[in-house]
């Protein structure tokens, strides 16, 4: 049976690499997102690669609009299986230079989209008994850093909400599944068009991955949801261990590093467009990819490090004992 897939924040980015992913795979796929042209491009691209396309503009902030989307997806594709929330905003500055009203619009994208894709698809999910919400969380969403305190809110606000969620489909046992990818840094079009009053450039922190690195991750989650989340990049298990255990001297860290790593060398372009209210790719497409394709990783041995959990605790332990006989060979030498 063909699959049905609604995915918000489609039109670039890590949305757009899932809506190819799926496209692939011969899914039905509605794209939603603010920009026309990329919402056009994404919907070609998933016609071409097999799939069938439905592309909605829609801004995820306004509830209504998302279940009116999510009313369209189902009856051009007859249900909802799969619904990957996607769509952000963000807004790179100290806490104190950003507005009340620019606060307020990333909590209500970044988060309450969230929020309103995940009621959207319940509503069709739940007569059946049956579907998968997939929310592209973030490493941010369990350890913040300088600079993104809108964003890092909003994504440790999805974690809570989707906890939350997961335990009242449990008591009721739902066959609708809930679960979150925490992606590492990623190769998207977001570092060109955020709104920024920092000195330098937007870009992300290395390590940095291509988005169908993430996009594969998103597809092996909506597989598998019976797993509460994954885990996207070796930086982001380091950072989650890091700050479970060494929590103070993370924040010296970043308090250290944290500004300047995420900024380039070079003066801002006082020109930029920023998507806070509008789209930036309204009228002109931006694909998938970033302006780090160079520094960028295609492939992620975490991701299958996560999806083969037992093998990867066997590798370590190998890894481990063999690094212990070593120890113990070179100090009897000694």
């Amino acid at each position: 049976m063909t699959q049905s897939v609604v995915i918000t924040g489609a039109s670039a980015g890590i949305g757009r690499a899932v809506a190819r992913a799926f496209g692939a795979r011969g899914a039905d796929v509605a794209l939603l997102a603010r920009g026309r042209a990329g919402l056009d491009a994404a919907a070609h691209e998933v016609e071409a690669a097999g799939g069938r396309a439905l592309a909605v503009p829609v801004d995820v902030a306004d509830h209504r609009a998302v279940e009116a989307a999510a009313a369209e997806a189902a009856h051009a594709f007859g249900r909802i299986d799969v619904w990957v929330n996607s769509g952000f905003t963000s807004v790179f500055a100290p806490f104190t230079e950003i507005e009340p009203e620019e606060y307020e619009r990333v909590t209500r994208v970044t988060y309450l989209g969230f929020v309103n894709g995940t009621r959207a698809a319940l509503r069709h999910m739940t007569p059946r008994d049956a579907g998968t919400v997939v929310q592209v969380g973030s490493a941010l969403g369990e350890r913040s850093i300088p600079l993104q305190s809108a964003y890092c809110g909003a994504k440790h606000a999805i974690n809570g909400f989707t906890s939350s969620l997961r335990t009242e489909l449990m008591h009721r046992g739902s066959g609708i599944r809930v679960t979150v990818v925490q992606m590492p840094a990623v190769n998207t079009p977001q570092f060109s068009w955020v709104l920024s009053r920092v000195r330098g450039n937007p870009q992300p922190v290395p390590p940095i991955y291509q988005p169908e690195v993430a996009a594969e991750a998103v597809l092996y989650a909506a597989d598998h949801p019976g797993r509460k989340q994954y885990y996207v990049g070796s930086s982001t298990v380091a950072t989650l261990v890091a700050n479970k255990f060494a929590a103070g001297l993370l924040d010296r860290y970043l308090a250290r590093t944290g500004f300047d790593s995420q900024q380039s060398g070079d003066a801002a372009d006082g020109d930029r467009e920023h998507n806070l209210w509008q789209p930036v790719d309204d009228g002109t497409d931006h694909g998938a990819h970033g302006t780090f394709d160079r520094k960028s990783h295609r492939r992620d041995p975490q991701l299958w490090a996560s999806r083969h959990p037992a093998l990867a605790a066997v590798v370590a332990a190998g890894a481990l004992s063999g690094a212990t006989a070593l120890g113990l060979r070179a100090a009897k030498g000694r």
